[in-house]
C-alpha cells in the first residue's frame, strides 16, 4: 500500500468510526430523489439546453437575484456548480491560500477562481461540426504570463483561452458529479492542452494529481517523492505534502517548514531565528551582567 492509500484509509476509517457514533458526512445523500429536489429548487435550469451566445447574455453570470447558483456550460447543456460542504469549503481556502502565496512571490501567473469562466473548444468526429465547446468555472484557475492568450483588461469577464493549471475540489454530493470532474473533465481539459489537472478530495477517494503528456493528449499522475510531496512542473517551486491537504496547517506554521519556506511568508524563517538568536544573546549578556554584579560585591 503506497503512502496516499495509507492516508485515504486513515480518512475512512475516522468517517466509519463518524457514522458509527450517528454522524453522516454532508457530501452524501442516499435517497436520489431527494438530490434531484434539492438540485431544482436551487438550481431549476440545471439540464435545459441554451445557445452559447444565450448562455454568455443571460445564465453566465447568477440569473436569480433570490438564488445562489452558478451554471457552466457543456455543448449546449447548461450543468449547475454543486454548492460545497465544510470540508470542501476548508481545502479550497487553504490551497487557494497556498497558490496565493506562491504567486506572490513568484509573479509569473494569475489567478481565476470560481465564478469566472473560460471556453474549451475540443475536436471530437461525434459532433456534426468535428468539435464541441464548453464553458467552464473552475474552482481555482491559473494562467500563466506566457499564456498565448490575454487576461487582465477590465472588460474581460471570462477567460478567452485555456488555463495553464485548473483546481476543482471534488464535487461529489452526487456520483453524476463525482464522473464529471474525475471523467469528464479530466478527458476535455487534456484534450484542450491544459498542462495540470488538480482534484484535492477531502475525502480522499478520488483524489488526483494529473499532468499532461502532450504527444498523447491525456493525463498522468504526479507522482509524490518519497516524503510524498507533489512537486508541480507548471508553477517551478510549487510542492505540497499530501497529508497537509488533510492537516491544512497555518501559514506562520507553513513558512517554518522546509516544503513552503521558499514561498510562503518568505524571509520569515530567516526572521524568527534571527529573532531566537538575538534573544539568546540577550539572556547572554544578562547573564554576563549579573555575574560581573555579583563579582563586584
Amino acid at each position: 500500500m503506497d503512502s496516499r492509500e495509507a492516508l485515504r484509509g486513515r480518512h475512512r476509517e475516522q468517517s466509519h468510526n463518524d457514522s458509527g457514533n450517528g454522524r453522516r458526512s454532508p457530501s452524501r445523500q442516499p435517497d436520489g430523489r431527494r438530490e434531484h429536489s434539492i438540485r431544482k429548487e436551487f438550481a431549476p435550469d440545471d439540464g435545459c439546453y441554451v445557445a452559447l451566445d444565450e448562455y454568455w447574455d443571460k445564465w453566465y453570470e447568477n440569473p436569480y437575484p433570490d438564488i445562489d447558483v452558478s451554471y457552466e456550460w457543456n455543448n449546449g447543456r447548461l450543468e449547475a456548480k454543486p454548492l460545497p460542504n465544510k470540508p470542501q469549503l476548508n481545502l479550497y481556502n487553504w490551497f487557494l491560500d497556498l497558490l496565493s502565496r506562491y504567486l506572490e512571490t513568484h509573479e509569473i501567473a494569475d489567478l481565476i477562481n470560481l465564478e469566472t469562466g473560460f471556453l474549451l473548444t475540443i475536436s471530437d468526429p461525434g459532433e456534426p461540426s468535428g468539435q464541441r465547446a464548453a464553458v467552464r468555472k473552475p474552482d481555482i484557475g491559473v494562467i500563466l504570463n506566457n499564456n498565448p492568450v490575454s487576461w487582465g483588461s477590465t472588460d474581460q469577464r471570462h477567460f478567452a483561452g485555456v488555463c495553464d493549471m485548473v483546481v476543482e475540489t471534488l464535487s461529489d454530493s452526487t456520483q453524476a458529479e463525482a464522473e464529471r470532474d474525475t471523467e469528464e473533465k479530466r478527458r476535455d481539459y487534456a484534450l484542450a492542452g491544459l498542462k495540470e489537472y488538480y482534484i484535492p478530495d477531502p475525502n480522499g477517494d478520488h483524489m488526483h494529481f494529473y499532468r499532461l503528456v502532450p504527444q498523447e493528449k491525456s493525463y498522468e499522475e504526479i507522482p509524490p517523492d518519497s516524503e510524498d510531496v507533489v512537486r508541480s512542473e507548471t508553477l517551478p517551486g510549487f510542492q505540497f505534502r499530501l497529508q497537509d491537504l488533510w492537516r491544512q496547517p497555518d501559514m506562520a506554521e507553513s513558512a517554518l517548514d522546509e516544503i513552503y519556506a521558499g514561498y510562503v511568508i518568505p524571509g520569515y524563517q530567516a526572521a524568527v531565528t534571527a529573532r531566537r538568536v538575538a534573544e539568546e544573546r540577550v539572556q547572554e549578556l544578562e547573564a554576563e551582567l549579573a555575574r560581573l554584579r555579583r563579582q563586584n560585591n
